[in-house]
């Protein structure tokens, strides 16, 4: 006869053992299916494109359109060439419909603007870089390329959208959302307390989506941050092209340092 426990019966001894063996090979199986589907963290191929590109140079063609969803409708223009590697660079920013523009240099540390006031459209001015701020949701400080690809690779929530042609190039599109801190990135206090607000009254998160194009040579090709509150809202999208051209930028001699208290739509 068997060896069993004293007072248990044989019969009920085998059910036991089964069912520990089949909860055993559950729980084998699940981690065999998890195993098999890993989490992909798109938000890594959005980083690493960004890094890329940051090493690089590219020709800057980028839209800036506001609107109140009805009759008022505006578009800034910006456009030029800028080495992310080199910290350097030139822009030209313009607001449609306007005689309105602002020339922008890039070098030593410091942005040199002509038309930046209004009084003297022709005269160089110049500003530390690293001292701009942002005044107006989705701008950059001084148009700067290079802030847009930062907060772009700040994104959250990264999804793969597919795959898309950018200019006849192929990419692949991702998507994702700007946290508080990455949309009010270098922003001006004032500024960044009216955000604020209303990210309260929206109850406490800012409907910013960010998206990315990324090349088969793993470059961002194209940008667009957009907020949206019914009808009304902004959308910023920055196309870069030309990966790799030289770019060449001279400071201005004449150039005095200026105080950016009235500085208009178009420094950001």
């Amino acid at each position: 006869m068997p060896n069993c426990a004293p007072g248990v019966p044989m019969r009920l001894r085998r059910p036991v053992a089964l069912t520990s063996s089949t909860a055993a090979a559950l729980l084998l199986c699940a981690g065999c299916s998890e195993a098999r589907k890993p989490s992909v963290d798109h938000g890594a191929a959005v980083r690493a494109a960004v890094d890329a590109t940051g090493r690089s140079t590219a020709r800057i063609d980028e839209k800036i359109e506001m609107g109140d969803g009805e009759s008022q409708k505006y578009t800034i223009s910006i456009t030029g060439d800028f080495d992310m590697a080199g910290d350097k660079g030139r822009l030209t920013a313009a607001l449609d419909a306007s005689p309105q523009r602002l020339d922008e240099i890039f070098a030593n540390g410091n942005v040199y603007l002509k038309g930046v006031d209004p009084a003297a459209p022709e005269t160089w001015g110049f500003v530390a870089r690293d001292k701009v701020e942002a005044r107006y949701l989705l701008r950059a400080p001084a148009n700067d390329p290079e802030h847009v690809l930062r907060q772009v690779a700040a994104m959250r929530k990264v999804k793969k959208e597919g795959e898309e042609k950018v200019n006849g190039a192929r990419t692949v599109h991702y998507s994702g959302t700007l946290d508080f801190d990455t949309a009010t990135l270098r922003m001006e206090a004032e500024m960044r307390t009216k955000v604020d607000q209303a990210r309260e009254l929206s109850g406490g998160e800012l409907p910013i989506r960010a998206e990315a194009w990324i090349d088969d040579q793993g470059h961002i090709v194209r940008t667009r941050i957009s907020h949206h509150v019914g009808a009304a809202g902004s959308t910023a999208t920055m196309t870069l092209s030309n990966v790799g051209k030289p770019v060449e930028t001279k400071a201005p001699k004449d150039a005095a340092p200026v105080v950016l208290e009235r500085s208009g739509p178009l420094m950001g």
